[in-house]
């Protein structure tokens, strides 16, 4: 399937989860069976062009696309936590949310020192969670310079922050607006 007809299968909810946000639904694309075939494709030939060794996945909707991506390439895939979700022992960062703070957390035993480690995940938007997760990937011994996105909000600037943060992009698709 092309970008365009993949882009026509995910769901636009206005005014969520407030007033003026227009919510850019991917379950209508997982739900597409040809169409979410096409994005991991799509996600695996970057990923593969990439040179990563490993797979990291945001909680929640990382973890759909990301360990898919890792199956079909037969590598390892790297779950990011929100705190406490983990019965290990785990290390953590802390990072700023528009209204907040928020915590990610990882298992550092399942990062080999020097391992290149390209992120995945649905949505790219401010980048404060993708740019937290390449600082925890970095703080177990991960090399993280690709994230790759099924979408990027442009007008959000996480692209330009994720660069700021050493890690290159690229996104399937982008929409206009937030």
């Amino acid at each position: 399937m092309a970008p365009h007809e993949l882009k026509s299968l995910v769901r636009t909810i206005p005014d969520f989860p407030i007033e003026g946000i227009q919510f850019r639904d991917i379950t209508t694309l997982i739900g597409h069976g040809e169409g979410f075939a096409a994005t991991v494709d799509w996600l695996a030939e970057r990923v593969r062009g990439s040179g990563a060794e490993a797979i990291a996945g945001m909680e929640a909707r990382g973890f759909i696309f990301g360990a898919s991506v890792a199956a079909k390439l037969a590598l390892p895939f790297l779950p990011i936590r929100k705190s406490g979700k983990l019965p290990c022992e785990t290390i953590g960062v802390d990072y700023a949310l528009e209204y907040g703070s928020d915590r990610l957390e990882m298992d550092p035993a399942s990062v080999v020192s020097g391992q290149r480690v390209a992120m995945v995940d649905d949505l790219l938007a401010t980048g404060g969670t993708a740019c937290a997760t390449a600082t925890l990937l970095r703080k177990a011994g991960a090399v993280v310079e690709h994230a790759f996105f099924v979408i990027d909000l442009p007008d959000l600037g996480g692209a330009k922050k994720l660069s700021e943060c050493g890690v290159a992009t690229a996104a399937l698709m982008e929409f206009e607006g937030d």
